[in-house]
């Protein structure tokens, strides 16, 4: 028995990758590193063969080509926009494939729902992709709320400050309302992630918005939002993607009884205050660098980890990092916002 499960824990998982746009050539960078990457798929055929010529793999147009084929993976790495998440996550599942979805899981908790009960039903995994937990300072502070060194949540408050330029919606399904869903959804759903995984579910929202300087887009730009927590605690979410040039701020801070703390820097990668109750001065790690896209920067580089942890849980039946549940509730979370905002 030991020695099948020392072979066990050594499976190489073989992954496909549904969507060959930017995020999927990072994702097949990190697969190849971990793993075996075995075909990929896009309707756009030029896609498609640029990363099927540079890692010598099959190529699919069509999922359903894919879904037929005579190829065998444990994995699907679902990396098309986000308003073909639920129904391209939930073809794999019900093929009995394990899933990883890039964020967010889905534009509406209905679908995540489906989503969830597809891989319930045919016993496979559902993953989500949520970096942003990996960051040290991210890691650190859920230690601290998890050791009650912060006392009392009293409040909580988010900055999203960052730059998306004329270029970057050009001729693309982001800024559509049903490929890509707002901005909460595609630029700053891994922060509304943190608000849940610090603070639990939220039970009000008030809010506002507008739509200042991308005239091509079919939502907001800009807005601010008021959150109250089922705990009591209370927060402030305030975002754009006008910021001049390039990308200025991506901060959370949290003020309990015992202790404030800020994680900042453009990504939240830094830990740029502290005063905690009987504490000395914490140090983290500085982590990894942003996902680097050409024209403009995305959050923290942690695919890697991603990976690695969803290659412990099936290799090994290891704790998951952020399932599907969470990434429903952070879909629910954005939902209430834009419920609001858009009135």
């Amino acid at each position: 028995v030991k020695k099948k499960r020392i072979l066990y824990k050594m499976k190489k998982l073989k992954f496909i990758i549904i969507g060959c746009g930017r995020i999927g050539n990072r994702h097949a960078e990190h697969i190849s590193n971990l793993g075996e990457l075995v075909a990929v798929c896009d309707n756009i055929k030029s896609k498609a063969d640029s990363l099927s010529e540079k890692y010598k793999i099959q190529k699919f147009y069509n999922i359903d080509d894919l879904l037929n084929s005579n190829i065998d993976f444990d994995v699907a790495a679902i990396c098309t926009p986000n308003g073909l998440h639920a129904e391209h996550s939930i073809k794999f599942l019900n093929k009995k494939v394990n899933v990883l979805c890039e964020k967010p899981l889905a534009l509406n908790t209905k679908d995540c729902g489906d989503m969830i009960m597809a891989a319930e039903k045919n016993n496979v995994r559902l993953f989500a992709v949520k970096q942003n937990r990996f960051n040290p300072p991210i890691v650190k502070l859920k230690e601290l709320l998890q050791e009650n060194k912060l006392g009392k949540i009293n409040s909580i408050q988010l900055n999203c400050f960052w730059n998306r330029n004329f270029d970057y919606y050009n001729n693309s399904w982001k800024g559509t309302m049903d490929l890509d869903g707002g901005t909460l959804f595609t630029q700053f759903s891994h922060f509304i992630d943190l608000l849940y995984y610090f603070c639990g579910d939220v039970s009000d929202v008030k809010g506002f918005s507008n739509n200042f300087q991308h005239d091509t887009i079919e939502f907001e730009d800009a807005g601010v939002v008021a959150l109250k927590f089922l705990s009591g605690t209370i927060g402030t979410i305030n975002y754009n993607v006008n910021c001049f040039n390039k990308n200025f701020e991506g901060s959370l801070t949290i003020f309990g009884s015992k202790g404030t703390l800020k994680i900042g820097g453009q990504y939240l990668n830094e830990l740029e205050y502290q005063e905690i109750e009987n504490m000395d001065t914490i140090t983290v790690d500085k982590g990894n660098a942003p996902n680097n896209y050409g024209k403009y920067f995305g959050s923290m580089s942690n695919h890697s980890l991603v990976y690695e942890n969803l290659i412990d849980v099936l290799n090994n039946n290891s704790s998951i990092n952020a399932n599907a549940y969470e990434a429903m509730k952070t879909v629910e979370i954005i939902e209430k916002i834009y419920k609001e905002i858009r009135k």
